[in-house]
């Protein structure tokens, strides 16, 4: 599967790199829209598997890589969440009609709610994979937080990465001006939430959290008693496409 990545500059912010495929003729169902994690991009293993199954099934896919991520220009360190989520709007919005469903991965998880609810009448499904809404929240320890204002910043160890995981004051502070978990999630969708019980980064009962915060009846929560955060293995990827090709 090979997909030329197109690039759409959003007024005031970066050149942003996606790639779009639209639905064969005849086919019906959402757009899938695939947000990538904290320091992630749209090459990951779970997005190209889903986008190869999406190819097959004929469905419009878009993905994406936020500003300072992978393909798209801008500095990371100068990003925030709500940058991030206004380069998802302006892409959902450039690049694609109809009915979206959106598939968030970790920091994904918590972009898909924040876009959810500022496009209620486009989005129908949400999919969340270990999805970490509130992180700047639970996510960091007293010293960690105090590190980020004292000095701008926090640099870690990644697992993930050979780069550092860096988390700036800007985005820190993004962050907690849009928690979600404190009240009422009005979204009224599909919503479908897979975690794995051994996840070492998201803690899976922020899953159950987030779906008795949503005020969607329609919610249903899929645990992986030997899943990790990246929930990537065959196994997963076929449970998450499985889940997906059911809402439609």
């Amino acid at each position: 599967m090979e997909e030329d990545i197109h690039y759409l500059q959003r007024p005031g912010g970066a050149d942003l790199a996606y790639c779009y495929r639209p639905a064969k003729a005849g086919v019906k169902g959402t757009t899938l829209v695939f947000l990538p994690g904290y320091m992630s991009d749209m090459e990951g293993g779970k997005a190209i598997a889903l986008d190869a199954w999406a190819e097959a099934q004929g469905r419009a896919m878009l993905r994406l890589d936020y500003a300072g991520c992978g393909a798209s220009g801008g500095e990371f360190e100068e990003q925030t969440l709500i940058d991030w989520r206004d380069d998802v709007l302006f892409l959902i919005e450039k690049v694609t009609t109809g009915s979206i469903s959106l598939i968030g991965s970790s920091m994904g998880g918590w972009l898909m709610l924040l876009v959810a609810l500022a496009r209620p009448m486009r989005v129908k499904a949400i999919v969340g994979v270990a999805a970490a809404p509130d992180f700047t929240d639970w996510g960091f320890s007293q010293e960690q937080k105090m590190t980020i204002l004292r000095e701008g910043k926090l640099e870690e160890h990644s697992d993930y990465s050979d780069d550092p995981y860096v988390t700036t004051n800007k985005f820190w502070q993004s962050g907690e001006a849009n928690r979600l978990l404190h009240k009422e999630i009005a979204f009224d969708g599909a919503m479908r939430l897979l975690h794995g019980q051994n996840d070492a980064d998201v803690p899976w009962a922020y899953a159950l959290e987030i779906a008795k915060k949503t005020r969607s009846s329609d919610v249903q929560v899929h645990l992986i008693k030997d899943g990790d955060h990246r929930l990537s293995r065959d196994q997963d990827i076929a449970l998450l496409i499985d889940v997906i090709s059911r809402l439609r």
